[in-house]
């Protein structure tokens, strides 16, 4: 059993998941989506749900620096809802501030990525660090995971 973090954008949605202990998470893949045609990409997430065994969700809250919260928020939450009803299974937010800022630093920093293999990583790496930062503030879902 698994948790499974997200990064909700309005082209993509990076995947991670977590490991069966709940201490790591690992990136999975980015799935298309296109909210203007509203294409979510739930058949793939449907997929990963079973592959990893999934026991909910976490999604990465993209709130404004002064902690308001924007359309992106919103967008966020009704994807949340989205996979709820789709799934059954519980959802959990995450504060993302600044998640994909330091995704695009550790890849230029540590693995001397170009923008280009940037751009086809850098929401499963978001993600990655959205559902790390959330094991390690021992979000309410981890005991799902026991």
């Amino acid at each position: 059993m698994r948790l499974m973090g997200m990064d909700v954008g309005s082209r993509t949605v990076g995947i991670s998941v977590s490991d069966q202990l709940g201490w790591t998470a690992q990136g999975v893949e980015i799935v298309p989506i296109n909210e203007d045609e509203e294409i979510f990409g739930i058949e793939r997430v449907k997929e990963l749900v079973k592959e990893y065994d999934v026991v909910g969700f976490v999604l990465g809250l993209p709130k404004n620096m002064n902690n308001t919260e924007g359309p992106r928020v919103e967008a966020a939450r009704n994807y949340g809802k989205l996979l709820e009803e789709t799934f059954g299974l519980p959802i959990d937010f995450q504060d993302e501030r600044l998640t994909t800022v330091e995704a695009e630093r550790m890849l230029i920093e540590q693995a001397d990525t170009s923008r280009s293999k940037r751009k086809k990583v850098i929401d499963k790496l978001a993600a990655s660090l959205i559902l790390e930062n959330y094991l390690n503030g021992h979000g309410k879902l981890i005991d799902r995971l026991k």
